[in-house]
C-alpha cells in the first residue's frame, strides 16, 4: 500500500514504521521542525513488542510532492485538525481514503463535511507511547492495537486491503464491522482515563489509592455511556464495567497521553475531548456534571 502519515508523533511514527517494516510504501508528512528531527535522528521504536529503526524515513513538508496515496493515517492532536484540511483535500482529490485515529467524535463529522462522507473511515488505536528527547518512540504497553472500519460502502475494499497490510505488520490490526460503537466505547474510556489522570496530575495507580477520587472516573464513564445512547449508539453497563476494569488493572504508573502532555508542559486536548463531549451533550439536552467538573479542572493547563 501507498500510505501517507500526517502527524508523525508517537502514534503516527509507530504505526507508520510498523507498516514500513512490513514492506509498505510509507511517507511521513510533517512540519519543518519535526522533519529536521527525523532527518537527523531517523525513526526508532523502543517497543515492548520489538525495536525497529528507519534510519532515513521518507519525509516531506510539501504535500504537493505526493502524487498518490491509497490511505492517509491522520494522527494529529485534535487542536491541529483544522490545519490539516488543505493537505487532506489534496490527497483525497487524488483518491485517497483518510483513517483518522484522533480521540473523540467531533472530528468525524468535521472531516466528512469538508472532504465528503466517502473519504472518511472510522479508526482508533489502543497504545501507550510517547516521544523521547530525540523524537524516538517509546512504546511501553503490551498492546499496540489499530481498529478500523468502513463508514461508507465505498470503503470496503480499502478496509480489506488495510486488514491485510496490518496482518503483515508487527501490530494488532483489526477490521471492525461496528466501528461507530468502537469509537464511542474508546471515547467513553479515554475521557475517564485522560480526565482523571490529567486533572489530578497523578498516574492511575495513585488515583486508585483514593476511592473517592477513583469514583469520579466511574461517573465520567456513566455520563459518556448516556451520551452515546443519546446519539443512537447502544453502549451498556457492560461497556462501563469493562472500561472501569481496565482502569483497575492498569499498572501503577500507567497514565494517559494528555497527562503526559501536561507533565511536559504541552498543549492539552481537553477542548477536543471533554469540551467536545459537553457540546455533544448540549445538542441532545444531556447534563454531564462530572465531565463538566473534570473539564473545568483541566482547562487552566490547556495551553503550552
Amino acid at each position: 500500500m501507498k500510505i501517507v502519515v500526517i502527524g508523525a508523533g508517537a502514534l503516527g511514527a509507530y504505526f507508520g514504521a510498523r507498516w514500513e517494516e512490513a514492506g509498505h510504501d510509507v511517507t511521513f508528512y510533517v512540519r519543518e521542525r519535526r522533519a529536521a528531527q527525523l532527518k537527523e535522528h531517523g525513526i526508532l521504536l523502543h517497543s515492548t513488542q520489538g525495536d525497529y529503526e528507519i534510519k532515513q524515513p521518507r519525509v516531506t513538508t510539501d504535500i504537493t510532492s505526493i502524487e498518490k496515496a491509497d490511505l492517509v493515517l491522520l494522527a494529529v492532536k485534535g487542536y491541529h485538525l483544522s490545519g490539516t484540511l488543505d493537505q487532506l483535500k489534496h490527497l483525497t482529490n487524488k483518491g485517497a481514503k483518510v483513517l483518522p485515529i484522533l480521540n473523540g467524535m467531533e472530528h468525524i463529522s468535521i472531516l466528512q463535511k469538508e472532504l465528503g462522507e466517502s473519504a472518511i473511515m472510522g479508526g482508533l488505536s489502543y497504545i501507550i507511547a510517547t516521544l523521547d528527547d530525540k523524537g524516538h518512540v517509546v512504546h511501553s504497553s503490551p498492546f499496540h492495537d489499530l481498529v478500523f472500519g468502513a463508514l461508507h460502502q465505498s470503503q470496503q475494499a480499502i478496509a480489506e486491503e488495510l486488514a491485510l497490510a496490518c496482518s503483515q505488520a508487527n501490530m494488532d490490526g483489526r477490521q471492525s464491522p461496528s466501528i461507530l460503537e468502537d469509537l464511542w466505547s474508546k471515547y467513553m474510556f479515554i475521557n475517564a482515563f485522560s480526565g482523571i489522570t490529567t486533572a489530578t496530575d497523578l498516574p492511575i495507580g495513585a488515583v486508585r489509592e483514593h476511592p473517592e477520587t477513583f469514583h469520579l472516573a466511574r461517573m465520567v464513564l456513566e455520563e459518556m455511556k448516556d451520551l452515546a445512547n443519546k446519539h443512537g449508539i447502544s453502549l451498556t453497563d457492560t461497556h462501563v464495567d469493562k472500561a472501569f476494569g481496565n482502569l483497575e488493572n492498569f499498572g501503577y504508573e500507567s497514565t494517559s497521553s494528555m497527562h503526559q502532555d501536561r507533565r511536559k508542559g504541552l498543549t492539552l486536548e481537553v477542548e477536543h475531548l471533554h469540551g467536545g463531549a459537553l457540546r455533544l451533550g448540549d445538542a441532545v439536552g444531556l447534563a454531564m456534571p462530572y465531565t463538566e467538573s473534570i473539564y473545568g479542572m483541566i482547562k487552566p493547563f490547556e495551553r503550552a
